[in-house]
């Protein structure tokens, strides 16, 4: 078997950010090098979405806001840089998995435009979720919430490099999941996640020890919680979807903010 091709990284960049967030970046290439490329960028594109993130957290908690009116800030700021897509996501997913029905009819449900209960009560759980562990991060130090906010954008988008690799089929003909299933390779997958784990070992340091541990803990116990929807999903619906993409990516943030309030 040939080895894949890949486009060049500033290909990937622009097919990372120009699909995962709404910064103004054009994609001229929407080949399967391309997306390759990009979905190896990925979790670089969680960076910036983290960075800015964190940032307005601290800004608020600058001007005095406390620590909620900073997590809820920290916890929008991502919805609103992925036009919501991650969290429509979840909801459809929870509401293909909650319908009980066989893959096509199941399939039909997540594209709906209306969300369903499963996918209203999966929403609310979530950024509850989400935001109480960041309050939980902010009140014991800036660091721990700032930290906390960036490795979950990291890592957000790390599950969805892994998702990528060559054992996850596409569930449909089209549609994002069929762009970029199968595109990057096994040895690409576990580079990005050794990569971001170092990283985040690495902007543990400023916690100390304890905060090395939590930074790697929030890394693999992200990708365990996604990997395990993933293969859910997967036996439920035949494949992936971009709905099930941003399931994943909530899944996984969600998992890192909760072990970075912990302890």
């Amino acid at each position: 078997m040939p080895a894949p091709s890949f486009a060049p990284l500033t290909d990937g960049l622009r097919f990372a950010f120009g699909t995962l967030t709404v910064f103004p970046v054009r994609v001229p290439r929407w080949d399967r090098p391309a997306a390759r490329a990009g979905m190896l960028c990925a979790p670089l594109a969680g960076l910036a979405v983290g960075a800015v993130a964190a940032a307005t957290g601290l800004l608020l908690l600058f001007l005095g806001s406390g620590s909620a009116l900073a997590a809820v800030a920290t916890v929008a700021v991502p919805a609103v840089l992925t036009r919501g897509l991650h969290l429509d996501g979840l909801a459809d997913t929870a509401d293909g998995l909650g319908s009980g029905k066989p893959a096509g009819d199941a399939l039909r449900i997540m594209k709906q435009s209306d969300i369903g209960p499963f996918g209203v009560i999966t929403l609310v759980l979530v950024l509850a979720a989400q935001t109480a562990a960041l309050a939980r991060a902010y009140d014991d130090t800036w660091a721990r919430g700032a930290l906390a906010a960036v490795v979950a954008g990291v890592v957000a988008r790390l599950v969805l490099t892994l998702a990528a690799r060559p054992a996850v089929p596409s569930a449909r003909p089209e549609g994002l999941g069929a762009a970029v299933a199968g595109v990057v390779p096994v040895a690409g997958a576990a580079g990005a996640a050794v990569a971001v784990a170092l990283a985040a070992a690495a902007g543990g340091t400023l916690l100390g020890a304890d905060g090395v541990v939590r930074a790697v803990l929030a890394v693999a116990l992200s990708v365990a919680a996604a990997d395990l929807l993933l293969r859910h999903c997967v036996r439920r619906f035949g494949g992936v979807t971009g709905d099930v993409f941003g399931g994943l990516a909530e899944t996984a943030a969600t998992t890192a903010l909760v072990v970075a309030a912990l302890g």
